[in-house]
């Protein structure tokens, strides 16, 4: 799998988490009273969040981007529905470079 794809796949599971655990988990914890649920939703969160930023720095490494660029893409990951921006991009790059 190329680094762009891997990195493409993974902040959209990462987007994803974080979403979940903003919009489901967080109000489940707060209005519900389950705080296993922001337990379970974070653990899966922070995996996931490890393996954006290995991803993020193969991709970085192999396409010879600027720290700028890499900074931007960490950033979005730091924004609700950041991750699926970030996509939009990638993809462009991606296909230009198969192309």
């Amino acid at each position: 799998m190329s680094a762009l794809r891997q990195l493409r796949l993974i902040a959209f599971l990462e987007g994803l988490s974080f979403l979940g655990l903003l919009f489901v988990a967080m109000p489940v914890k707060y209005l519900l009273g389950q705080p296993l649920a922001v337990r379970v939703a974070g653990s899966v969160h922070g995996l996931l969040f490890l393996l954006f930023v290995s991803s993020l720095f193969r991709a970085a490494a192999e396409h010879g981007w600027p720290a700028r660029r890499s900074l931007a893409a960490f950033g979005a990951s730091l924004v609700p529905f950041g991750n699926f921006v970030l996509d939009r991009m990638l993809k462009r790059e991606e296909d230009g470079s198969r192309g």
